[in-house]
């Protein structure tokens, strides 16, 4: 199938564009009242999410707003702790909630390694389902939470405020730390090998938390488990390069560390300027970014000026994925993004 648009790739892979290629993080989302109506049908969130024509539904309604150069698969991060017997839940008015949690060697040992094609079957489903529906408009993103963000709420057993006790593991008990670790880096990359198997022509390791750890512990229990998976990965498929995009929130001052370890790019948040990142990185690897998400709130001019400076941050050289430097907020105006989308590709193209 042929693709008509490229951009995005070619980006990824630091080839000149003809216009700086954008997308959004959560462009699929509560900010969108088709996306709450959708979700409405299916009940409730990890339903839509196992409903593979759902997913494909609220996957393709950015896309039918805006100019957006990238599609990306709907699903959630905790996918795999999951799969792994852990046990998902959203409560009403909170975040994700574990059943279990792993604290122990016997925790651990307790934890079953998922079959992509059993127990997230609905994950491979929704990626082809989503691809044919795309037949060749924009590249789809597949992604995975990193072995660190995965095992905070695993361990956590929710989200927190202070890791304490993943991070009492990591420094107390660094044995069944990297232990678990590696389990679910082995998953991710089952998961993610799966996923380009069934169409997503990039991938994105989303590296929520790893942005809360001392330089040293970064690199010993987060960056070296995803540049393990990045080297069991298939970086080939289908006759083109699948692309491998990390992103740390809160990593700007790793960057240089990140470039060399097996990526092709690397997300930004808002607050590492991407002048200051093309230098850190050297050239290595493409960057994405990095817009403060809070911009969406303002008037259209002020839209206009940030999407403007980001670029002119970006600079001319090939290697620049427009995007916010987190996920977009849930009460952003729909209008806003459009905004957003329409300077980028103006501005970027002249």
């Amino acid at each position: 199938m042929t693709l008509k648009n490229d951009l995005y790739l070619r980006a990824l892979n630091r080839e000149a564009v003809e216009k700086t290629p954008v997308w959004i993080m959560r462009q699929a989302g509560r900010y969108l009242p088709e996306y709450r109506a959708t979700r409405a049908v299916a009940g409730d969130f990890m339903s839509l999410c196992k409903n593979p024509e759902l997913a494909c539904e609220v996957t393709l309604q950015p896309l039918e707003r805006f100019e957006l150069d990238a599609a990306i698969l709907f699903s959630d991060i905790l996918t795999i702790p999951d799969a792994m017997g852990l046990g998902l839940s959203f409560g009403p008015g909170e975040g994700p909630v574990f059943e279990k949690t792993v604290r122990s060697e016997q925790d651990l040992a307790d934890l079953k390694r998922p079959d992509m094609n059993t127990d997230l079957r609905y994950v491979m489903d929704a990626t082809t389902t989503i691809r044919k529906a795309l037949d060749g408009r924009v590249p789809l993103i597949g992604f995975s939470g990193s072995p660190w963000t995965l095992a905070c709420y695993m361990v956590e057993g929710r989200g927190s405020k202070d890791y304490r006790n993943i991070k009492a593991m990591a420094y107390g008990n660094p044995k069944l730390m990297h232990a678990l670790l590696d389990t679910i880096a082995d998953s991710v990359t089952d998961y993610l090998n799966a996923q380009i198997q069934s169409g997503a022509q990039a991938v994105q390791i989303f590296d929520t938390w790893g942005g809360t750890l001392p330089p040293s512990a970064y690199k010993e229990f987060s960056l070296h488990y995803m540049a393990k998976i990045a080297s069991g990965l298939i970086r080939e498929y289908d006759g083109r390069k699948v692309p491998v995009v990390f992103f740390t929130k809160g990593g700007g001052a790793w960057l240089g560390d990140i470039a060399d370890a097996g990526c092709d790019a690397a997300g930004v948040d808002w607050t590492t300027d991407l002048s200051t990142a093309r230098q850190l990185v050297d050239g290595k690897i493409a960057l994405q970014g990095n817009l403060d998400p809070c911009t969406l709130y303002c008037d259209e001019q002020t839209i206009v000026n940030a999407v403007e400076r980001t670029l002119a941050s970006a600079g001319d050289a090939p290697g620049h994925v427009f995007n916010l430097g987190h996920g977009i907020l849930p009460d952003v105006p729909p209008e806003s993004v459009k905004i957003l989308v329409d300077a980028v590709h103006r501005l970027s193209s002249k």
